[in-house]
């Protein structure tokens, strides 16, 4: 902390600079203001005090200057005239922030030296803090407008293969086997995401509906549900899913449960599935009222939500346990079973369980696929999933035994891709 007395007395000064360092404080004098303000442009300064009669310039003068070239710096004038007029020019042209009539008391005057110096030091304190606040706003908005371009870029990407197939489907839009397909080899071919999770959840949703007893219609739009729940999870930063969601920080949280918003807007243009995308939509909503990102309650909240709610929950519980496989579904069961009534409907946690031993089995066979590459591929291997290439165009349909012709044009295909395929082979 620096302060600069400037007074043509040179008694005066001494006193001063005695004063001020007995509070340990570094002191600088100058008899002359004119060489005074050389040392403002030299040196910072917390509290500049000078006398008011000084030769060539007066105090206010000199403060009028002082204050263009360290406006923050606090100035106090110290003066032996009870001169209204002389003051007022002082706060008028040199914005002082305080005045001391000679002779002073010592008291008075280090407890005005010291609170001028805390201002300061808070003006400093404050400034560096909206330094580091603009620097941080700054980073966030190259961050968004970063992340905002990659979404709306996916988004585009998508809608036009939703498009495509729209156009090309739209005499049989009962048929949506093709649209679902399509999109959750999306999905799948994303490294962050589990496919075989995904499988798991549709086909838990599909045993919940046909336990209920749901029209046809129904529990294929359950499945669709489920299939695709993590569409919205492809037009967001990788860093916000490829670890649990209880990892992420409070923000990415928040934008994380904004990717059913997301798979709303991407699967827009597929009217077909509109109910589809309003379950997935409100599939963090709970029963109780207190969900995502309606706030709906009981009866209010589309089935199919709930039935995706449920499923992909019971599933989250599964792979967080560390059980074996059996207990692991009797853990993730009783985990469900907790929020009967809060989080869920109690009618789908009974369905869920009455139906447990179904989707224990169709999980044993989701299990006996597994993912290669083209140059992995052997004769008579049979493909669980249709192919695609990353323009939407299907290679191979579900269910294709690979021949030597089909494997050598795959390999050919793989040769120009920047990455291999993932391609989803039925284990034998």
């Amino acid at each position: 902390m620096q302060v600069l007395c400037v007074d043509d007395d040179e008694i005066v000064l001494r006193s001063l600079s005695r004063l001020f360092k007995t509070q340990q404080l570094t002191v600088l004098t100058s008899n002359s203001p004119i060489d005074a303000l050389k040392l403002i442009k030299q040196y910072e300064f917390d509290v500049v005090i000078s006398d008011m009669r000084m030769p060539k310039m007066n105090g206010a003068e000199f403060f009028q200057q002082a204050q263009k070239l360290a406006p923050d710096t606090q100035r106090i004038l110290l003066t032996g005239y009870a001169d209204i007029e002389i003051t007022l020019a002082a706060v008028n042209q040199g914005k002082i922030h305080g005045y001391i009539q000679k002779p002073w008391q010592n008291d008075l005057l280090l407890r005005c030296i010291t609170d001028s110096i805390e201002k300061y030091q808070l003006k400093k304190q404050n400034l560096k803090l909206q330094q580091q606040i603009n620097r941080h706003n700054e980073v966030l908005k190259e961050l968004n407008s970063s992340l905002e371009q990659r979404v709306e870029k996916r988004t585009k990407q998508i809608k036009q293969v939703l498009k495509k197939l729209e156009i090309t489907n739209a005499h049989e839009k009962h048929k949506h086997s093709s649209t679902v397909e399509l999109l959750y080899n999306f999905i799948n071919a994303n490294p962050y995401l589990d496919g075989t999770k995904t499988q798991n959840i549709a086909n838990t949703c599909t045993q919940i509906a046909k336990q209920l007893q749901l029209p046809t219609k129904n529990i294929e739009m359950a499945a669709m549900a489920g299939y695709l729940a993590q569409i919205g999870l492809l037009a967001m930063d990788p860093a916000l899913y490829e670890k649990p969601v209880h990892a992420l920080n409070e923000q990415q949280r928040k934008s994380y449960y904004t990717h059913p918003s997301t798979a709303q807007l991407m699967l827009m243009p597929a009217t077909h599935l509109h109910e589809v995308s309003d379950a997935i939509y409100h599939q963090y909503e709970r029963y109780n009222g207190n969900g995502l990102p309606k706030g709906l309650k009981g009866n209010d909240i589309p089935l199919s939500a709930m039935i995706l709610s449920l499923a992909r929950d019971y599933w989250d519980a599964f792979e967080q346990s560390n059980l074996k496989d059996e207990e692991k579904h009797q853990h993730a069961l009783e985990t469900v079973k907790m929020y009967s009534g809060n989080f869920y409907h109690p009618k789908l946690v009974q369905a869920l369980e009455a139906c447990r031993v179904k989707c224990i089995k169709q999980q044993a066979k989701v299990g006996s696929m597994k993912i290669i590459t083209a140059k992995e591929l052997a004769i008579n291997m049979v493909l669980s999933h249709a192919l695609h290439s990353h323009t939407g165009i299907m290679l191979l349909p579900k269910g294709h035994i690979f021949s030597a012709k089909s494997i050598e044009k795959l390999q050919q295909l793989e040769a120009k891709k920047p990455a291999p395929f993932r391609i989803m082979i039925k284990s034998l």
